[in-house]
């Protein structure tokens, strides 16, 4: 069908609406101002149950008990017959289909409702070291003078995927939490190995916080959000931000975050074939992001193995049959030896990316409404202590 061969050529236009209709789901001067354009719902309401979602064929043995829907956007996925992410070189990987455009399809050929939006984008680019990253920033559009901000950092390996395929989640979090969300595209590997992506993500906090009030935002209430690689980073800037004696953010949330450098955990050795993130291709983006496999040890890679001392109350997200489940665990019991207040939550049926799939997959709504619940209960708490 026609829908199916336009995603197959996986079109930058159609990325971007892809991913915004999830929704519920430059200059070196750092005053530079974009206009990132995204296109905007008009559908006001989720009447439309999923329920009537039903699988075409049976479900993969790694994944018998996966939830209809997600089960749904696999097949989606899997009908595109892209060749093996680690067959490809990260400049091809980057121009396959992406569970995101499985599940704007499923959207369309079923035509599932999406909730509105509310927030306008811009885009501004603001320089690091060895060069400049860009920023998406999304404003709610209910006029208040100044909102709480949520730091945002897409998954990909460090790799692959952009602001463009992660759009869903974090318009989703501006629109919940009533938000400003600075949406981060850091330098990806091969081009920029460790620990590039690292240093972009603290060098967007710190301009972050340094700046919110020009972009609306309240420098006392800042959050960090990360998915998959976004989740390390965003626990990683946590940690920076604690050793630089810079503010700490005041929570953050980590949605199935890259935790650990052990393929040993069960997670890994039941997922040798799990769709969309394998244990294959999570050594594929080690070794297209580290110099050496020492730097796997690393406390910036393996979060398990860090000193969490002092890190903000954390939540974390995790999918069932997903490489990094396993770590992600581990993260947050050791999170709670540290004294770190943790809230953990495994979605049962879920596989990893399911977070911004809101308008198709119950349990991302559900995860979705889990996270801002957390990071409005964190602003309130920064307004009561001040």
């Amino acid at each position: 069908m026609a829908l199916r061969h336009l995603i197959k050529n996986y079109s930058a236009a159609f990325t971007i609406s892809a991913s915004l209709f999830l929704a519920s789901c430059g200059s070196n001067n750092s005053n530079t101002v974009k206009t990132d354009s995204t296109a905007t719902s008009t559908t006001d309401s989720m009447s439309m149950s999923t329920g009537h979602l039903k699988p075409a064929q049976p479900k993969p043995d790694w994944g018998k008990d996966m939830t209809d829907p997600m089960t749904v956007v696999i097949e989606e996925l899997k009908s595109y017959n892209a060749p093996p992410l680690v067959s490809l070189s990260a400049q091809e990987a980057r121009k396959q289909p992406s569970p995101a455009d499985a599940a704007m399809a499923v959207i369309t050929e079923h035509n599932l409702p999406t909730p509105p939006n509310n927030v306008d984008t811009a885009g501004r680019d603001i320089p690091v070291k060895g060069g400049q990253i860009h920023l998406r920033i999304y404003t709610p559009k209910t006029g208040k003078d100044a909102y709480p901000v949520i730091v945002y950092y897409h998954g990909g390996g460090w790799v692959i995927a952009d602001l463009n395929t992660y759009n869903a989640s974090a318009q989703g979090l501006a629109n919940q939490v009533e938000a400003v969300v600075v949406s981060v595209a850091y330098r990806q590997a091969p081009e920029h190995k460790f620990p590039t992506a690292h240093n972009d993500s603290y060098a967007a906090y710190e301009w972050t916080v340094k700046n919110a009030a020009s972009i609306k935002g309240d420098p006392k209430k800042i959050a960090l959000v990360g998915e998959s690689a976004g989740g390390n980073l965003a626990a990683a800037v946590s940690m920076m931000a604690r050793d630089k004696g810079m503010q700490l953010p005041v929570h953050q949330v980590l949605v199935y975050p890259i935790a650990g450098y052990d393929f040993s955990t069960p997670s890994y050795m039941e997922s040798d074939s799990t769709k969309p993130l394998s244990s294959g291709l999570m050594k594929w983006f080690f070794e297209k992001y580290l110099n050496s496999p020492s730097e796997g040890k690393n406390p910036m890679i393996s979060l398990v193995s860090a000193n969490l001392k002092g890190l903000p109350p954390t939540t974390i997200i995790a999918a069932q049959y997903d490489p990094l489940r396993s770590e992600g665990e581990m993260l947050s019991d050791n999170l709670k030896k540290a004294d770190v207040k943790t809230n953990y939550k495994l979605y049962q049926g879920t596989t990893h990316e399911f977070f911004g799939m809101a308008a198709v997959v119950p349990q991302a709504k559900d995860a979705q409404a889990m996270a801002s619940d957390e990071l409005k209960s964190a602003s309130r708490k920064k307004s009561l202590n001040r």
